[in-house]
Formats: C-alpha cells, structure tokens, sequence
C-alpha cells in the first residue's frame, strides 16, 4: 500500500482528502503545518506528498525546498486554492510534480497521485538497472595484488594524469579505466572508448580526429572523431599497441598540443581530454622493433597500472565465479544457482589463459546447460573441457541470437522435464514459474513426452 503524507493547515480539506485516499486504498498520513511535515519526513517514509502552498509559518514552497535537499526522488504534488501561474511555475522549478487548485476534483486528483507514483517507480527501476549495469564494471577480487591494483585507481582517478594499463587478454583492463572515469572529476562527462585493433590503419585517423566533407573517397558527410567527442571527459585507447606509426604522432601531438585537426581539415579544434590507454604487448619490445613511438611511450605511461593474469590470484576465483553465476541468473530469470565447494576448487585449480573472460563464459555456459540448483566439480570438467557438449551442438545450429536463446530455452525446460518424469508441478517448482507460464513454454517449443525440442 502507497503511504501519502497530507500536508494542509485547513482541518476541512484534511478530513476531504481522508476519504477519498483511503477510499482510493492509500496508507494516508496528515500534517498541519511546515514543521510537523518536515519532522514526519525525516522520521517515516512517504511515496508521495500533497502540500499546501498558503500555511501559517513556513508557506508550502518553502518546505518543498527543503523536501527536495534530502528527498530528490519523493514527488510532491501542489495544492492551493489561491493558485497564480507564477506560483505554479515556481513550484514547478522546485521540483514538484504537478500543482492542484482548489476545490478539488477528485478525479483528476487520483490520476495525477497515479501518474506520479508511477513516474516514482519507473525512476527507481531505471537507477536500479543502472547499478546493475554498473555492478557489471566492479572490479572483483581479496587477493592483494588487486587490492594493490585498487589503490592506485583510488590515488590516480581524483587527478588528470594519464594511465598505461598492462595486461594479458581478458584481464579486465576495460575494468580498470571505466573505474578511473567513474571515480574522476570527469565523472558526468563522457567516456569514449576506442579498441584501436579493430579499426584499419587505413580508418584510424579518421575514426580519432575526424575528417571533414571530401576528404577522401567516401567522406560525403563531415565526421566529429573520438576525440572531439570526449572533450572534457575520457579518452581509453585500448589495445594501443596495434595502432599505425601514423596514427601514433598524430596522437602524440594531440597530448602535447591539446589541439587536434580532422582528416582533410586545416583549422585547428581544441580539445580537454584525459587519456587512458591499455596494451596487451610489450611494448618496450615494440620500442626496440620501431612498431612504437618511445615519445608516446613516455607520455601515456605517467601512471602505469599492472592487471594480474586470474593464475597469479587464484583466491579471487570463487568470489568472481559466484557473482558472475548471481548476475547471468538474475539476467535471464532463471532460479539461483551456486556451486558446490569441490566445484569452487576445482574453478581454482584451473589455468585460465583467457582469464576473468574465459572464466566468465565457462559459468554462463555452467549456469545455462546445469539442470540441478548446484553445479558440480564434475559439470565443470565437462563444461570446461574440449570434448563436445549439448551448449556446443546448440551452438552449430547458428541462426539469430533470438534463435540461440529459443533453443537453449528449449533444451532447458525439456532437460527439466525429464529429471521431473514429466510432472508439470514439480518441473514449475523446480524452473520457480508458474504452471501456465510452463504450459505456454511447452506449446511455444512443441514440447511433448519423448518429442525433441523443434529447432
């Protein structure tokens, strides 16, 4: 039930909007004045606020001020039987929802509580899939050498230095400049991101700088480039290793110049970006080849950051297995899944060449193809090993990504089915949905006793 706080010196319109919130089946709550408000907001939570402009003391204007200092999401809709557009408008620029004359409809007093309480809680669905997302961007891990990892990102974020970040592939080295940006007073500002391997020599130029109409065949429109586009936030060249010896001074001169020129252009554009570059290479070895600029080498790397290979701390392998299995769960909707202590160990014990991605992958695909709530040591050997699985013929198939997630979906509720001898209850409980919504899966896939799932 929604809480509404009714905030009204008139004991009239107080006992008015009684009936018909309560009525309309809300948990109502009064308040005479400014400060009795005020002392219920920061004492109980409200889903909503109904406020009177015109109050002895401190008028309803003020009081929004003061809701919206600690309350920015809390709607408050405005009442006053004495409205002028210039209090409406102020109240508007305060933060309140809608404003409401006197005497009111009660109609139209229910659709705007509606509408803002949904507006309420589709903002709060928004900010939650955004901490999703960013929880994604966590970087995880007890063992020291991410802890060590973690302290320079906090050291470094605050100021504009540059930052050269090392590491082999699927480290997470993505990881490390987005918490940089996220952390930097570049925060609210862009950050663009640049994977300098798979962009042609030929189109890197164009794809950092820009390039004005005509410049070269194919240039029919003006192009704003990553740089321009990151002006006053963060630049992060990955993979810059792979970048030409062109693309290379170009680059250098931009960090010493603070100035770029697009492609086919002579007017010179200034630009405030901070840079952060990461390489899988050595790129001293790439000094020595003339594959590098050394000058570049010195500009980018003011504050080198290590990524440790997912070998070299082991012991972060079952707090990232475990989030890693909570998110691709939450994800798709299925039931929660953990595994077993022997397959934790045996997720130790394992090499990962790919690292934090390669790990990754391994518990989306054990998440997917594991019938049971717990995955076994004994599914991960399969899961992780070479030899040919159920995943990798619904792989072969190819198809649409939409096509994939049909067929996994499929392989899923039937391989269900079998474990439960076909009883439509115990399959429901086991997938946690509800018997219809299974009824519905079945006919979408064709799914019948001793039929394969149609493909």
């Amino acid at each position: 039930m929604k809480s509404i706080l009714v905030v009204d010196d008139d004991k009239a319109i107080r006992d008015s909007l009684r009936m018909i919130l309560q009525y309309a089946k809300y948990d109502v709550h009064f308040a005479e004045d400014g400060m009795s408000a005020l002392s219920q907001l920061a004492a109980l939570q409200f889903d909503l606020v109904l406020l009177d402009i015109k109050m002895a003391g401190m008028d309803g204007l003020e009081v929004l001020r003061k809701i919206k200092e600690t309350e920015t999401d809390l709607p408050v809709v405005m009442i006053s039987g004495h409205g002028t557009i210039e209090t409406a408008v102020e109240a508007t620029h305060l933060g309140a929802f809608d404003f409401l004359q006197k005497p009111l409809d009660k109609d139209k007093l229910l659709i705007v509580l509606r509408n803002a309480l949904e507006k309420k809680q589709l903002l709060l669905e928004n900010k939650l899939m955004k901490e999703r997302v960013e929880g994604k961007n966590v970087i995880l891990g007890e063992s020291q050498k991410i802890k060590d990892v973690l302290t320079v990102i906090e050291r470094v974020a605050p100021t504009d230095a540059r930052v050269l970040i090392t590491g082999e592939n699927g480290v997470g080295k993505e990881l490390v400049a987005k918490a940089i940006h996220r952390q930097s007073r570049r925060k609210e500002k862009p950050l663009i991101e640049v994977n300098c391997a798979a962009i042609p020599n030929e189109l890197i130029e164009s794809e950092l700088f820009g390039h004005e109409k005509g410049a070269f065949t194919g240039a029919t429109n003006q192009r704003i480039g990553k740089f321009e586009q990151a002006d006053a936030g963060t630049i992060f060249l990955d993979e810059i290793g792979d970048m030409s010896m062109n693309a290379q001074a170009k680059v250098l001169r931009a960090l010493e110049e603070g100035r770029i020129e697009r492609v086919g252009g002579t007017k010179q554009i200034a630009v405030d970006v901070r840079v952060i570059a990461a390489t899988n290479k050595n790129i001293a070895e790439a000094i020595k080849q003339n594959r590098f600029r050394e000058d570049l080498f010195h500009r980018l790397n003011v504050i080198p950051i290590h990524v440790p290979p997912l070998r070299e701390r082991r012991e972060d392998i079952p707090l990232l297995a475990v989030s890693f299995a909570e998110e691709i769960c939450l994800r798709y909707g299925m039931g929660r899944k953990k595994f077993s202590i022997d397959a934790l160990q045996k997720l130790k014990m394992m090499d990962w060449p790919g690292n934090v991605r390669e790990l990754r992958n391994i518990v989306e695909r054990l998440v997917i193809m594991t019938p049971s709530h717990t995955i076994e040591a004994a599914q991960i050997e399969k899961g992780a090993t070479g030899t040919r699985t159920e995943f990798d013929d619904l792989l072969s198939l190819g198809g649409t990504f939409q096509d994939f997630k049909d067929r996994a979906e499929a392989a899923y509720i039937k391989k269900m089915l079998d474990e439960n001898k076909w009883n439509i209850s115990k399959t429901a409980e086991a997938l946690d949905i509800q018997r219809s919504h299974l009824y519905n899966k079945m006919k979408k896939f064709g799914l019948m006793r001793g039929d394969e799932p149609e493909e």
